[in-house]
């Protein structure tokens, strides 16, 4: 299985910054064949950075996207629209939970939209702080992945990334602690273990898991190593051409 690396920019960059962003990191990685190099811009810039993108060494994200694939929405960006541009689109994000007030419910449309229009969700779930403490872990896990999958058939299952992102290890959470690799690993055990109730044990190695939580370049090898672990979603080093480079250099070594 190929080990995926997604730099998720946020709310950052103009058009210009991004376009002069990916043409330096373009230049700066190889082509490796092994490693799945994926960049989520602003919504403004995937246009332009789609006619600009080398995709033998990178694929493009989109941030968000809307669950209809037309009509009198003002102000949405459909899946449909995304065909052509984005192969990705990061769904469930904590941002769109916590901020946006998503629910489960919601983020189950989007998942199955992506589907439908051949665009690869990757499916962000990912526990609280207080949630943790009140050893709520595993059920807000469990509901998430499931109400996340609720409309994913056996025969799509493997068109989905799942990102186990916890908020209390997100470096923009202002209480933010690291991960420890075994607490990643028990997640990811469960993640596997509900997957392989709902689809059968094969099917569950086969799902892609990604981790995300203040990675950087220092950390990144620890948490490559994680049983289980396949990529990683990367947010405030992504923004930085030296750290995210160091870290797609890193994915490519532990794979190796």
């Amino acid at each position: 299985m190929k080990s995926y690396i997604v730099g998720n920019w946020k709310l950052n960059f103009t058009v210009g910054e991004a376009s002069i962003y990916l043409h330096k990191l373009q230049k700066k990685i190889p082509n490796y064949r092994d490693v799945e190099v994926i960049v989520a811009p602003s919504a403004l810039a995937l246009q332009t950075l789609s006619l600009q993108i080398d995709r033998h060494k990178m694929k493009l994200a989109a941030q968000n996207a809307y669950h209809r694939d037309y009509g009198a929405f003002t102000g949405e960006i459909s899946f449909s629209q995304l065909r052509g541009i984005a192969d990705y689109c990061i769904i469930g994000h904590s941002e769109r939970r916590y901020i946006f007030r998503e629910d489960d419910k919601v983020i189950q449309k989007k998942v199955e939209a992506a589907v439908r229009n051949k665009i690869t969700p990757i499916l962000c779930v990912g526990e609280t702080e207080s949630e943790r403490a009140f050893g709520e872990t595993a059920d807000v896990i469990r509901d998430q992945v499931i109400g996340g999958l609720a409309e994913v058939s056996e025969e799509d299952i493997d068109k989905v990334i799942i990102a186990y992102e916890p908020v209390w290890a997100i470096s923009s959470t202002k209480s933010a602690k690291l991960a420890a690799p075994d607490e990643i690993a028990e997640v990811v055990k469960l993640i596997r273990k509900i997957l392989k109730d709902a689809y059968g044990e094969k099917t569950a190695e086969n799902v892609p898991i990604l981790f995300g939580g203040s990675v950087n370049p220092s950390n990144a090898g620890a948490y490559l190593t994680v049983p289980g672990v396949n990529g990683l979603l990367v947010g405030g080093s992504s923004l930085i051409l030296t750290e995210f480079a160091d870290i797609i250099e890193v994915a490519k070594r532990v794979k190796s």
